[in-house]
């Protein structure tokens, strides 16, 4: 059977509301933010509510009031032309704002996030005059030609004990990683914490099962680790059965309304075969499956 892909643009708009969790009160996420019609949409979209707020996670230090974030999965490339993309998506988010000018090209900023540094991006971005910088470790300054302050957040290279959550959204997590986000996992005690913090759990088990497999043979970590992900487990299965009971119901309705159209062919004089035949195409059943009906 083949393995389900990992999605990992929920578990990073996730991260990022844990990254940024200091300043929750300061900004407004707005995630697959549209930009005029589907596909064109922003990952990421966070808007400062106030000029004068200070984000402490050195990720935000550049932000301004409108910042336009796209996230680039392990599988994903991320090379020039990707560059220009998120630049171009900033340049239609000013574009449609609600009046001219609304929205100001210096009140913009733009970041790009991705587990490993674009080694080719930045050969090209230094061999076409762009000034780079590398003020905060994992982060890295574009400047010169750029519309937008432009910031490229490599997490592999990102500080362990402040970024848990980015570094998290990664196939490549060893044990200790993985024994590091189910602590920071723990000692969460706000319920939109712990509801993100699910959410960047289930992608990082499901990217990193080999791990997972070999902390369950740890007594003390399988203990913890079926402690955090039970709440999960559960919260599935009770959409499961919530979605076993509506589907239980809709098929109790069709039934009924095949029943019911089964018997006003009949008042009609309609053969029994071409009834069948009806209950069939109504149904998509077999033959038999529709006999039942008769």
């Amino acid at each position: 059977m083949k393995e389900a892909k990992v999605q990992w643009h929920p578990g990073f708009v996730a991260a990022m509301g844990l990254e940024l969790a200091g300043n929750r009160d300061d900004l407004i996420f707005e995630k697959e933010y549209n930009l005029n019609t589907k596909p064109l949409e922003i990952d990421l979209l966070v808007v400062r509510k106030h000029a004068s707020a200070s984000i402490s996670n050195e990720i935000g230090k550049l932000f301004k009031g409108h910042n336009i974030i796209e996230y680039k999965s392990p599988e994903d490339h991320l090379d020039i032309d990707a560059f220009y993309k998120s630049g171009a998506y900033a340049s239609l988010y000013k574009s449609y704002g609600k009046t001219v000018d609304g929205i100001k090209a210096d009140d913009i900023t733009v970041s790009i996030v991705r587990e490993a540094r674009p080694a080719g991006l930045f050969r090209y971005l230094k061999g076409h005059g762009y000034p780079m910088s590398n003020p905060y470790r994992g982060i890295y300054y574009i400047e010169g030609k750029v519309l937008f302050p432009t910031q490229i957040i490599v997490t592999g290279e990102l500080e362990k004990e402040g970024h848990i959550w980015l570094k998290a959204l990664s196939g490549k997590l060893g044990k200790e990683d993985m024994r590091n986000l189910l602590d920071g996992v723990s000692r969460l005690t706000e319920k939109m914490d712990k509801e993100l913090a699910d959410s960047v759990l289930e992608v990082s088990v499901g990217a990193n099962k080999r791990i997972v497999k070999e902390l369950i043979g740890d007594d003390n970590m399988c203990q913890a680790l079926m402690e955090i992900m039970e709440p999960l487990m559960q919260q599935r299965d009770e959409e499961n059965i919530e979605k076993g009971i509506e589907k239980g119901i809709k098929k109790g309705i069709e039934k009924g309304k095949v029943y019911g159209m089964v018997s006003a062919y009949r008042d009609l004089g309609v053969p029994e075969n071409e009834i069948l035949k009806k209950v069939q195409e109504k149904l998509q059943l077999s033959l038999e499956e529709a006999k039942e009906y008769l």
